[in-house]
């Protein structure tokens, strides 16, 4: 900064009081102009979106009937037709296959909660860099797998990768969205996840029919690629609520600083040390998390919710297609579930910013919509017609997608803020451990058994109903917003600035 004269150079080298007018005026003629940052709060969350759209893709295209594929089947006279994509080229049965969704599950819940303790001791974004190198690596060796075990062990770095984004991604725009706006910017995020899976089928259908399974791997490793250079180059325009800057030991070049006043001096002193070993940190908070009852009921209605929708996307063209004999069963799943999808997400988290973001309202919002969609679902596998089939299955889908954003609306505000990336990981951890992990196989081990699409599908589909149960017990639970709370993590923060302060401040 330029000094305009030597009497305020003067004035500024000395140990001026806080309130000093020559300090005052010093700062106010010296002051830079402010450069609008490029990378907008708006921005910053386009790319969260995106990232999370190609993650969900990938969940997709492994559950295509175009890359997936089927195993060799044979008619009652012994002629055998060849299996087609990864089932077909690895000859796997339906348990099998279930269980190349339950190995990438497995990277994703062991990593997730890694990812979030670290978060407070490395920059979260600069993680979220390193998670999706992996995750361009384990794709890209999907595609060059030659046996079961071998993709499978892909698979589970697959999940790995993404168990870095989804820990931070929503508490980064719990931060940036506009109060009044939080649940619609939650809400486009989320919608990927619906969006993601349904382009998946789309794409993978195209790109196995015509190039083979294996390019949907390649070129999806491509497309992340490009935002594994950019998490590494780019700077969120939000530092996240709760956790101490990474940068705030390094000196202070600003002419302003001034000496520590006698109450932060003495703050400083009668500080008590916290803990830094990892896992003393980690322990207690995963204690603090688990005492909150609201954080528990959110869960384990998420889990049951998740059982069903884990099956449903993977098993998805392939019911369709055994029930209603669909010739083009990715195109006709994809395309209803990108829509119905899109509008239930968006229209959950539409009507909770309308209703009023409470927790009570939020679980109203949970058990109504679910409860409404599986009603929808379970009359919709009964129908003998296809159409009536896709018309009822599409109000359904529509309802049953409109808590993707509430649920973790209740995961980012039913705690403090230093301990959302931990909510959201072990959200995660449990809804999959819980959830879709064990659904697929077990959805695969009943077909094996049934031998009936329409009777398993709507064995799974019943399920949604406990889920609904469970969410409405939310709604007469003694509900606290605490994402404005401090925690103990907060007053570190605030140490750490002040010690920073205290090392950059002038010698009296």
């Amino acid at each position: 900064c330029e000094i305009e004269s030597d009497s305020e150079k003067e004035i500024m080298t000395k140990v001026g009081l806080r309130d000093s007018p020559a300090k005052e005026t010093a700062s106010t003629t010296t002051a830079p102009p402010t450069k609008k940052r490029f990378l907008t709060p708006g921005r910053f969350v386009t790319i969260l979106c995106i990232i999370n759209l190609i993650n969900y893709v990938d969940r997709g295209v492994i559950a295509s009937n175009g890359v997936n594929g089927s195993s060799k089947t044979c008619d009652a006279k012994g002629v055998c037709s060849a299996g087609t994509g990864i089932q077909g080229e690895f000859s796997l049965s339906n348990f099998e296959d279930g269980l190349l969704s339950s190995a990438f599950m497995v990277g994703l819940l062991v990593a997730s909660p890694i990812f979030a303790g670290l978060s407070k001791r490395v920059n979260p974004f600069k993680l979220i860099g390193v998670g999706l190198t992996v995750w361009t690596i384990a794709a890209l060796g999907c595609g060059f797998s030659y046996n079961f075990w071998m993709i499978a062990v892909f698979r589970m770095f697959v999940g790995v990768g993404e168990a870095s984004f989804i820990s931070l991604a929503a508490p980064y725009i719990d931060d940036s969205a506009p109060v009044e706006r939080k649940n619609f910017w939650l809400g486009l995020f989320y919608m990927c996840i619906p969006a993601g899976v349904a382009l998946g089928y789309v794409f993978g259908g195209y790109i196995g029919n015509h190039l083979g399974w294996r390019w949907a791997f390649y070129i999806e490793a491509i497309a992340m690629a490009i935002f594994v250079v950019l998490s590494f180059c780019i700077k969120p325009p939000h530092q996240l609520k709760g956790f101490a800057d990474k940068g705030l030991k390094k000196p202070s070049t600003s002419v302003e600083t001034v000496a520590l006043t006698d109450a932060e001096a003495s703050k400083i002193k009668t500080k008590t040390p916290k803990s830094k070993n990892l896992f003393v940190v980690f322990g207690r908070d995963l204690k603090a998390l688990f005492s909150e009852k609201v954080f528990i009921v959110n869960v384990l209605g998420y889990i049951t919710y998740n059982f069903v929708i884990g099956a449903y996307s993977y098993w998805g063209p392939k019911a369709g297609f055994g029930i209603y004999q669909m010739k083009n069963a990715d195109m006709i799943f994809g395309g209803l579930t990108i829509i119905c999808g899109i509008i239930g997400t968006l229209g959950g988290s539409y009507v909770l910013d309308r209703i009023t973001a409470t927790l009570p309202n939020t679980f109203k919002l949970l058990a109504a919509s679910t409860l409404l969609g599986a009603a929808f679902c379970f009359v919709a596998f009964l129908m003998k017609n296809m159409y009536a089939f896709i018309g009822l299955f599409a109000l359904g889908e529509i309802l049953i997608f409109a808590p993707q954003a509430p649920v973790n609306y209740v995961c980012l505000h039913c705690v403090r803020p230093n301990l959302r990336p931990l909510s959201m990981a072990t959200s995660t951890v449990l809804i999959h451990i819980l959830g879709d992990v064990p659904s697929s196989p077990l959805y695969g081990k009943m077909q094996d058994r049934l031998k009936n699409w329409r009777k398993s599908t709507l064995i799974i589909t019943s399920i949604l109903f406990l889920a609904a149960i469970i969410w409405g017990l939310g709604i007469f639970m003694n509900s606290v917003d605490r994402s404005n709370e401090v925690s103990e993590d907060d007053e570190v923060v605030e140490e750490e600035k002040l010690e920073s302060k205290a090392d950059n401040s002038p010698l009296v």
